[in-house]
């Protein structure tokens, strides 16, 4: 887990990071519908698993936004090189377990390297994940049984700053596909331009 401290002697978000940082609850999140009709269609060719794809795109644009890559530390910022996901995977008893992966490589051997991950956990069924190694990952989760217009998660006292990202059931509209993303991040680090460009960012990721 490689991240550096950010100054926040420069930074310059200092007012609005120690403001929000003192908040109860200091998130600020969207839910947006984006279109997947084109990345349904490739998928569907290439036969790749829907929950699985599209979780490497939002890594992939989530690790392209700085903003996205900082958590907060002992009162100070650090920024991480890259991150990890952190998703639900559902067991056979109605509940789930967590499993970690990491996007950086081709789609193709990501895929391959995901259902391996999925499996082993499957087989280790937890939830325990280690509070410090947990701060690399963007906690990622889904709702394939409903489309919705916003979502509340629950967070932790204190505060954490890992961005949430889920997604629910795509359904059409006007000819498109629409899939509801909700983001919810800690708003001492992100704010709502940063959101939209990760929304911009997985337009262009789904693309493949």
């Amino acid at each position: 887990m490689e991240y550096k401290y950010v100054a926040l002697e420069s930074y310059k978000r200092k007012e609005h990071f120690e403001y929000f940082n003192r908040l109860a609850y200091p998130y600020v999140g969207i839910t947006a519908n984006v279109d997947i009709t084109d990345f349904l269609q490739k998928i569907k060719t290439n036969k790749w698993p829907f929950f699985l794809t599209f979780c490497y795109c939002v890594s992939k644009a989530a690790n392209d936004i700085t903003e996205f890559r900082q958590r907060i530390l002992d009162d100070n910022i650090i920024e991480f090189e890259r991150c990890r996901t952190s998703h639900t995977v559902a067991l056979d008893d109605g509940t789930y377990c967590y499993c970690n992966l990491d996007s950086n490589m081709p789609i193709e051997e990501y895929i391959a390297y995901a259902i391996r991950e999925q499996e082993n956990a499957r087989q280790k069924r937890t939830i325990d994940e280690d509070e410090k190694e947990a701060l690399n990952y963007f906690f990622i989760s889904t709702l394939p049984w409903i489309s919705y217009t916003s979502i509340i998660q629950p967070v932790p006292i204190p505060a954490d700053s890992n961005p949430r990202i889920t997604w629910g059931k795509y359904f059409r509209q006007e000819g498109r596909t629409l899939l509801p993303v909700s983001v919810l991040c800690h708003h001492a680090l992100v704010d709502g331009i940063h959101i939209s460009r990760f929304y911009e960012q997985l337009t262009q990721e789904i693309i493949l």
